[in-house]
C-alpha cells in the first residue's frame, strides 16, 4: 500500500498544475498525502479490524469499509475529498450511492495483498464499493485493480495482469502514452482515468518510473499515479530508499501507525 501513498503524494502538486513531461521533481515542499492516502489507509484499517473475523456476512463486511471511510473523513475533512464523498461521509443516517468516480478504484490496494486468493480479493474489493460507489463502472475499474495487485505481490508477469484487466473491465490497455498524454485532461470517472493508470504500470520499466510516466499523463494526477504506483509497488517489491523517506516523513502518526501495522502483517505475503 507504500505505493499507492508514495504515487498519491507525488501527484499531488501537479492534480490542479498537470505537467506533460516525465522530468520533474518527485517532491517539494507543497508535496502532501490527500484523500486518496487518507482512504486507501481506511482501507487497511479495515482488513486489519476484519482479519481473523470468520464467517461475517457480506452487508457487515460492507458496512465495515464505509463506516471506516466515514471516520476518516471526519479526521482528514480537508484532505482534498470531493463534495459528493463529502456529503454521503457527513448524513445520516448512511445511505448506499452510486458514483461512477475513480475513488472505489485509488482505495483498494490493501485488498489485494490481505488474502490468498483472487475470490477473496474480489468480493472484498466490491463490497468497499457498496456504499460509495454503488455503479458497474466503479466496482469493475476497483476490481480491476486490486486483482492487479494481487497478481503482481504473487509475481505475475505485465502480460498476465494485463489479460487480467482486460478481461475484468474490458479496458483498451494498448493505447501508448505519447498517444494518450496530448489530448488527456481531467477527469474523475473510473473508465476515464483507470486505464491510464494501470497503462503507466504497464509501460514503464521500474517503480520511479511508473510514478513518472502516471504524472506526466496529466489530469487527477495523484488518483493516477495512486493507482499505479499501488500497482508497481507490488510488482518491483523494492523502491529507492529515499523516495520512502520522503513520503513517510509527510504522513501523520496516526496514518503512519496503521500503514506500519499492515505492512507488517501482509508485506511477505
Amino acid at each position: 500500500m507504500l505505493g499507492a501513498i508514495i504515487g498519491d503524494i507525488i501527484g499531488s502538486v501537479y492534480e490542479w498544475d498537470n505537467i506533460k513531461t516525465e522530468d520533474f521533481p518527485l517532491f517539494c515542499s507543497k508535496s502532501r498525502f490527500t484523500d486518496d492516502t487518507v482512504l486507501t489507509v481506511a482501507t487497511a484499517r479495515t482488513l486489519l479490524q476484519l482479519a481473523g473475523k470468520k464467517e461475517m456476512d457480506e452487508r457487515d463486511i460492507a458496512k465495515a469499509y464505509a463506516q471506516n471511510y466515514r471516520a476518516y473523513y471526519r479526521k482528514y475533512p480537508f484532505a482534498g475529498f470531493g463534495g459528493m464523498f463529502a456529503d454521503w461521509a457527513q448524513k445520516e443516517p448512511m445511505l448506499i450511492q452510486g458514483s461512477y468516480g475513480n475513488g472505489a478504484a485509488m482505495r483498494v490496494c490493501p485488498i489485494g495483498y490481505a488474502f490468498d486468493d483472487m475470490e477473496s480479493v474480489l468480493l472484498h474489493t466490491e463490497k468497499s464499493c457498496l456504499y460509495t460507489h454503488n455503479n458497474a463502472e466503479a466496482i469493475k475499474g476497483a476490481k480491476a485493480v486490486a486483482g492487479a495487485v494481487f497478481l503482481a505481490r504473487n509475481g505475475k508477469k505485465k502480460a498476465d495482469i494485463r489479460r487480467f484487466v482486460q478481461h475484468m473491465a474490458g479496458y483498451d490497455l494498448n493505447v501508448r502514452l505519447e498517444d494518450i498524454r496530448p489530448g488527456y485532461t481531467f477527469s474523475s470517472r473510473t473508465k476515464l482515468s483507470v486505464p491510464e493508470a494501470i497503462s503507466a504500470f504497464l509501460q514503464a520499466e521500474s517503480f520511479e518510473d511508473t510514478l513518472r510516466k502516471a504524472v506526466s499523463i496529466g489530469g487527477d494526477s495523484d488518483t493516477i499515479a495512486c493507482i499505479a504506483g499501488g500497482i508497481a509497488y507490488a510488482f518491483y517489491r523494492q523502491i529507492p530508499k529515499e523516495i520512502e523517506k520522503q513520503a513517510i516523513r509527510r504522513l501523520d502518526q496516526g496514518l503512519l501507525q496503521t500503514v506500519t501495522a499492515f505492512m507488517q502483517k501482509y508485506r511477505q505475503q
